[in-house]
């Protein structure tokens, strides 16, 4: 089976409102470890040690609800404000390097091969990121001044495994992540700041998948 070890770290921002996590799912996961933004559900007798090829569905991305709202509201320079594009801007921004993290990382050393289609011995993640929010974001019209923020946002993963073979699911990760990267100091925020923040989050949770697939085939090599 696959032993989860999603740690996480303290969060600079405010972390979505603690939620209630069931011990089986409406579908029939099992609970197989609460975080302290999130949850780890696995099916009963799931397997994933012999996965060697991984499917990467394109990853949505969302905004929590009213984000773009609410910093408008707060945002003088009207020039400045959120558009709709820029909206659709940062979230293909978002779910292309959501991609590329997910990929460099998987590929490392050659032990999984990426692959574009289904069918058996293939794990298929379909990835989410949910109740996004940036708290500077750098919008086509940005403002001369430049924000300071302590930290530049936080972002929900909502992942959930797949074996290609059944199209049966097999897992589900829940987890909220801020950036903390500036130690709760404050510091100029632009898109460049503002990617390498998130890169960060995004290389954690996929070396935390990495790590935990390693762990079920190395264990499954050593079983009697």
């Amino acid at each position: 089976m696959l032993g989860f070890a999603w740690l996480l770290l303290a969060a600079v921002a405010a972390p979505a409102a603690e939620q209630q996590y069931p011990e089986v799912s409406p579908d029939g996961l099992q609970l197989r470890k609460k975080l302290e933004y999130g949850a780890v559900y696995v099916k009963p007798g799931a397997d994933f040690s012999s996965y060697r090829s991984v499917g990467l569905l394109e990853c949505d991305v969302q905004f929590a609800k009213n984000w773009a709202r609410d910093y408008n509201e707060n945002e003088l320079d009207l020039a400045a404000q959120v558009t709709p594009d820029d909206e659709k801007r940062i979230t293909n921004d978002l779910s292309v390097q959501f991609n590329k993290v997910f990929v460099a990382e998987l590929s490392k050393s050659g032990d999984f091969q990426i692959v574009t289609t289904q069918g058996p011995g293939v794990l298929i993640l379909r990835p989410a990121l949910l109740n996004v929010i940036v708290t500077a974001p750098e919008t086509d019209n940005p403002s001369p001044s430049a924000d300071i923020v302590a930290s530049a946002g936080q972002m929900t993963l909502y992942l959930e495994l797949w074996d290609g073979g059944t199209s049966k699911l097999l897992a589900r990760v829940i987890d909220t992540e801020a950036d903390e990267s500036t130690g709760g100091m404050g510091e100029p925020a632009n898109s460049v700041t503002n990617q390498a923040a998130a890169d960060i989050i995004l290389e954690r949770w996929a070396a935390r998948l990495r790590q935990a697939l390693d762990e079920a085939r190395n264990a499954a090599s050593v079983s009697p």
